[in-house]
């Protein structure tokens, strides 16, 4: 076992809830570690819906980079395929998780996506909070024991160079990607913009 793999486990124990953690606390872990992405896509549709041109873009960008990023997990996990913590019987598992690869996580994966691409292009209030509480989802998901700490920090790499690889392709796609994808909009939401309910 290599150092590096000796620091993650190191730091998988030192975060990871122990038995006697108190019944709330896994309760409120879970609920952070499960259901907090789930305000991703109400975000993102928000801004597209009731946004302005520059955030729509901001939402196909942010979209497409988590896209991309999670098929980069795929592959990484397809190539170098690392166990979760309960696999190997390290720690408590205090949630249900299926026996795949840990490395990177996807989660951390949409958040990283989703927050610096908003941080770094424009929106940086939303971004920091994305960020934010894309660490405490990564916090949840160690401390119940089916993530390892380097499969966020991989998240967050995996994250950054998808980023900003593909920024200087979307520099010259971006706006017939937008153009298309708000004509598409307009003609399927006609009714509710008209009424004033949506952004046209």
């Amino acid at each position: 076992m290599g150092e590096l793999e000796t620091l993650n486990r190191s730091l998988f124990l030192l975060i990871n809830g122990g038995g006697d953690t108190p019944q709330w606390l896994v309760l409120l872990a879970i609920g952070i570690a499960k259901g907090l992405i789930f305000l991703l896509p109400v975000l993102m549709l928000g801004f597209w819906l009731w946004g302005h041109r520059g955030e729509r873009r901001l939402v196909l960008k942010a979209t497409l980079v988590t896209v991309i990023a999670l098929v980069v997990n795929q592959a990484i996990w397809a190539v170098w395929p690392h166990p979760r913590p309960f696999m190997i019987g390290l720690g408590h598992n205090w949630m249900l998780h299926a026996p795949d690869s840990s490395f990177p996580s996807d989660h951390m994966t949409v958040f990283a996506c989703m927050g610096l691409t908003l941080l770094l292009d424009g929106l940086s209030g939303w971004g920091v909070v994305i960020l934010l509480t894309g660490l405490s989802v990564a916090w949840a998901r160690v401390f119940l024991g089916v993530h390892f700490p380097l499969d966020m920090v991989g998240a967050v790499i995996v994250s950054f160079l998808v980023y900003s690889g593909f920024s200087p392709i979307w520099r010259r796609i971006g706006q017939s990607v937008t153009d298309l994808a708000e004509r598409c909009y307009r003609s399927l939401m006609a009714v509710p913009i008209r009424a004033g309910w949506l952004r046209g």
